[in-house]
Formats: C-alpha cells, structure tokens, sequence
C-alpha cells in the first residue's frame, strides 16, 4: 500500500512539475513529509533522485526533438551556477541536520523556508502582469542567480521549484512555457551536482533500492505525461494550474511546521 501511495505521488507530482517547470520535488517532498513514510533526510535525497530523472527525461526529449525553448545564452550560466549551488545547499543540509539531535527540527526548518518561498512565488505570480520586468545579459549576474537557485533547490530537497519560475519571469522576461523549460534544464544541473556531492562525502542515507527504482520510474512516467499535456495547453492555463498548486503547498508547509513542531 504504502509503496502503491509512494508511487502515485511521485508520478502525479512530476506530471505537475513536467507542465510548470518545477521539476515536481516542491510536491513530493512535503507530502511525503506529511504522511511520515520516511525521515527527512531519506526523502530529500529520494526526491531529488526522482526529480532528477524525471528533469533528464525532459530536457533531452526536448533537445532530441528539435523544440528546445532552452537559451543557452542564459540558460547555461544559469545552470553553473546552480551546479555549484547544489553542492552547497547540499553541505549546508548537512550542517544544520548535524547541529540537531532531532530529526523533526530539520524537517520544520525546511517547511519553513519552503512556506516563504512558495508564499512569495504565489503573490509574484498572481500579481506578475503588473509588476516590470528586466532582462539581465551579464554571465556572472546569471551564475550568482543560479547559485541562489541552486543552494535552496538543493537544501530544501525540492530539485528547483517554483522559486526559478519567479526568477526567470522577473530577471529574464521570460514567458511561462519557456521559463518551464529553462527551469527543468536548471533543475538538471543542479540535481547532478547534488547527487554527485551526496555520493562524494558519503552523505547518502540508507534506503531500500525498490523505493528508489519506484520513485524514479514515477518521476520519468510523470515526466512524459506531463511533457505531452503542456504541448495541449496554453500558457494561461499553466498559470491557473501553478496558482492552484502553491496554494495546495501552502496548506500541506503549514501542516508539516505544526507536526514537526
């Protein structure tokens, strides 16, 4: 039952992610978080793997297809920087996680943090047609901008989430279906580097490998039904499905803060 459950979420999360560009962890970490299945730690780790395979799927279906809205221009600098971010977010996980004998306080720091940011992104986005927005070209602001994504994609054990939405509707004027796009090749980036660094200090924390096939194969179905269901919709209705979906988070941060509390 509980490795049925693990599954549909995972699945439907990436479905979500594949559409609006969040890569799907923003969803799969809290509501595992709320039914308890595993310690914090685990889930972080598991969610990012998902959220990984489920980014890889995307991006090199897209490249292979010719119908990229990827630019390189920004994109890859933005994705360094979210690279190198990862490795920190990763580090200081682990830091905060060693400060604290409980397990919990971890858990309610990261719902925490996750509640601004969606709280934040969510007034962004229902208010983002009113609000001016620029256009940065410099290499380096890309880098520093993608090394914020990164270090709280990676600490809060999301992959990417909406946060890169609202930077790259603000920074680079971006529309909602490219901006998804460019998120997901973000997220990528930054989950390798993660993983990579999990693995390295050997921070990895012990789970069952058919959780892991399990979720990794709920992340790539995701991944393609979502990828098919963004090219039947507009734009709007992304937005309308965001919106939806940030409210959803708000409630399931404010739950886990009270039960990790």
């Amino acid at each position: 039952m509980i490795i049925i459950l693990v599954f549909a979420i995972c699945f439907f999360a990436s479905i979500v992610g594949a559409i609006c560009g969040i890569g799907g962890g923003v969803i799969i970490k809290p509501v595992l978080d709320a039914f308890g299945i595993m310690d914090v730690s685990t889930i972080s780790f598991l969610s990012g793997c998902t959220v990984l395979s489920m980014t890889a799927y995307s991006v090199l279906r897209s490249k292979l297809s010719g119908s990229s809205l990827i630019q390189p221009k920004t994109g890859f600098p933005l994705a360094v920087g979210a690279a190198i971010g990862g490795v920190i977010g990763k580090y200081l996980f682990q830091v905060i996680k060693s400060m604290s004998a409980d397990a919990n306080r971890v858990g309610a720091v990261q719902a925490a943090c996750l509640l601004v940011v969606t709280l934040g992104t969510l007034i962004y986005t229902i208010r983002k047609d009113r609000i001016k927005t620029t256009t940065v070209s410099s290499m380096t602001a890309c880098v520093l901008i993608g090394l914020v994504l990164g270090v709280l994609s990676s600490f809060l054990g999301i992959g990417g989430g909406p946060i890169n939405l609202v930077v790259l509707f603000y920074f680079f004027s971006m529309d909602t279906k490219t901006a998804a796009e460019n998120s997901l090749y973000i997220i990528l980036f930054s989950q390798i580097a993660s993983l990579i660094s999990s693995i390295v200090t050997g921070s990895v924390p012990v789970f069952e490998i058919k959780m892991l096939v399990l979720m990794v194969a709920g992340g790539i179905l995701g991944g393609i039904a979502g990828r098919s269901v963004n090219k039947k919709i507009d734009g709007k209705t992304v937005d309308q499905l965001f919106i939806g979906l940030m409210m959803l988070m708000i409630l399931i941060n404010l739950y886990n803060i009270y039960k990790f509390l």
